[in-house]
């Protein structure tokens, strides 16, 4: 029996290599359609405080990719708030994809982690639940050198879920991207709809 030559081992699993990586690429967006509705569902960094609301970044959202998204941000809630409302809210509009971001005011008031894990767990089952799909994005907890708390990449990859795990941390350690020391200003929220946008493919 002959064996293929070592280069041409060399390439098939270069090959197989490249071709794993595309499937994963592909796998960390969202497909949409022009008639897909989004959910924006959060605190104040959903609301926009900090800006205008339509420099909000789910205003912004929705002039990127030219599809409706609804902000539904509740300034200073908690997980457990949102958690509240949230049903009413997927009954109401029916959403294609809930970009789901909550933790900060569970972080400043210093509530237990394993509470707003929970919380986020129990969002996530139930949007999936109503058939849509889920856009994680990570919050970091106040420190001087800023980085998303470990339970939302725990909570994407339990949940298989597109996830945007550093975009706050990295704006929100820039004074030119903050209205105050919590929130985003308009450039800001502009940064933070773009890096959203790269996670959605409108098809």
């Amino acid at each position: 029996m002959r064996t293929l030559p070592l280069r041409v081992w060399y390439f098939l699993i270069l090959g197989f290599c490249c071709l794993i990586t595309a499937c994963s690429d592909s796998s960390q967006k969202i497909k949409l359609t022009q008639d897909s509705l989004i959910v924006a569902f959060g605190d104040s960094l959903t609301q926009g405080i900090g800006a205008s609301p339509t420099e909000s970044y789910p205003s912004i959202l929705s002039q990127q990719l030219g599809v409706s998204v609804i902000n539904k941000g509740v300034s200073g809630e908690t997980s457990a708030q949102g958690l509240a409302r949230l049903e009413a809210i997927l009954n109401e509009t029916a959403p294609d994809l809930v970009i789901l971001c909550y933790g900060g005011n569970d972080l400043l008031r210093k509530l237990p982690l394993s509470e707003l894990e929970r919380n986020l767990e129990q969002m996530i089952n139930l949007i999936k639940s109503y058939h849509a799909e889920v856009i994680l994005v990570g919050v970091p907890k106040p420190a001087i050198f800023l980085s998303s708390v470990p339970l939302y990449e725990e909570l994407a990859e339990r949940h298989q879920l597109v996830a945007e795990l550093n975009v706050l941390s990295d704006l929100l350690d820039q004074k030119t991207m903050k209205s105050d020391a919590v929130h985003l200003n308009s450039k800001g929220y502009q940064a933070f709809a773009s890096a959203l946008a790269k996670k959605i493919d409108i098809q």
